[in-house]
C-alpha cells in the first residue's frame, strides 16, 4: 500500500514542533503588497508581517495559489509514490480549494482526495494533523480521509478582533457585519461556523473577551469525555496568547487536555483579522 502525503495550505499555522516527522506539506498563498508578491510564511514571517502592517500605508491584499503550484507538488509528491490527501482552507473563504480541484483534473486517475475543512487556522491544522499521524502508522487514504472528516465535525475556533475593519476591507466579513457600526470598543467575538465567520457576541473589556471564549469552548466541551486539543492563535498579541492559554488550563481538566499550543496567524489570515487578533481552537474525542 502506497503511503499518504497530507497537503494543506499556509493558512493552517501549525506549530513547528507539531510537525515534526509527519507527513505534511503545505502550499503557501500569497500576500500581494504593492508590487510585491510574498509567499505565505515563506518570503515573509508573522513578525515582520505585523511590524510592516502597523506602518504601511497601502494595505496589503491576499491570492490562493494557483492551480499549476498545486499540480507541481502534487506531482512532485506522485512521482515519489505518494498518494495525496488535500486539506484546504473553507472554500466559503477563499478560492484556494477551487485551484487544488482544477490540479485535480489536469491529474485525472491520479490518487488525490480533496478535503474542504470548512475552516482555517489551527482548526482546520488539528484536521491535517489528526489525518497525518494515521498516515504515518500507514493508514490508506481512504481511512486518512475518514479520519480527517470525522475531526472536521469536531474542530472548532472562536477569536476576537480588535477591529472589523481588515475584514470589511478584504470582503470576509459574512455574519460579522451584523457588529459593524456597534459602539465603539465593543470587541466582537466571532466563530467559523459552516466555513463562514458569523458573529457570536460583543463584549467590552479584553479580560471579558478571554472569559467569554473559554466559557464557549467549555459549553462545546461539556458533554465530551476526552482528549481535548487547544490552540491559542494570535495576531501579535503574545502576551495576551499566554493569559488566555493559561486561562484554559485553569479552566479545563489537566486529565482530557493533550494539546495546549501557542500559534502564530500567518500574514494572510493577519490581512483579514488585523493586528491583535485572538483566538482559541480546539478539537475532541481524537
Amino acid at each position: 500500500m502506497a503511503p499518504v502525503m497530507v497537503v494543506t495550505d499556509s493558512t493552517a499555522n501549525i506549530p513547528e514542533n507539531l510537525l515534526k516527522d509527519l507527513p505534511i506539506r503545505i502550499i503557501p498563498l500569497q500576500l500581494i503588497w504593492g508590487d510585491q508578491i510574498l509567499r505565505d510564511g515563506v518570503d515573509i514571517s508573522p513578525t515582520e508581517f505585523y511590524r510592516q502592517l502597523r506602518e504601511a500605508e497601502v494595505l496589503p491584499t491576499t491570492s490562493q495559489a494557483t492551480p499549476e503550484e498545486f499540480k507541481k507538488m502534487y506531482n512532485e509528491l506522485l512521482e515519489q509514490g505518494y498518494e495525496i490527501l488535500s486539506i484546504h482552507i473553507s472554500s466559503k473563504l477563499s478560492g484556494t480549494l477551487d485551484s487544488a480541484v482544477q490540479a485535480k483534473k489536469a491529474l485525472a486517475h491520479k490518487p488525490i482526495e480533496l478535503i474542504d475543512s470548512e475552516s482555517t487556522s489551527m482548526a482546520m491544522g488539528f484536521q491535517v494533523l489528526a489525518a497525518a499521524r494515521v498516515a504515518a502508522m500507514g493508514a490508506s487514504l481512504h481511512d486518512c480521509k475518514a479520519v480527517a472528516e470525522k475531526a472536521r465535525s469536531q474542530t472548532g475556533v472562536y477569536f476576537a478582533l480588535e477591529t472589523l475593519e481588515f475584514l470589511k476591507r478584504g470582503g470576509r466579513i459574512g455574519g460579522a457585519a451584523a457588529f459593524l457600526g456597534t459602539v465603539l470598543n465593543l470587541k466582537p467575538l466571532l466563530e467559523l461556523r459552516d466555513g463562514r465567520i458569523e458573529s457570536v457576541d460583543k463584549v467590552r473589556t479584553f479580560s471579558k473577551t478571554l472569559e467569554r471564549l473559554l466559557d464557549l469552548v467549555e459549553e462545546k466541551l461539556a458533554n465530551s469525555p476526552g482528549p481535548v486539543r487547544l490552540c491559542v492563535i494570535h495576531g501579535d498579541s503574545p502576551a495576551e496568547a499566554r493569559q488566555l492559554l493559561e486561562g484554559a488550563l485553569h479552566r479545563f481538566s489537566s486529565s482530557l487536555i493533550t494539546d495546549a499550543e501557542i500559534s502564530d496567524v500567518s500574514p494572510v489570515i493577519g490581512t483579514h483579522a488585523g493586528p491583535g487578533a485572538l483566538g482559541l481552537a480546539f478539537m475532541v474525542g481524537m
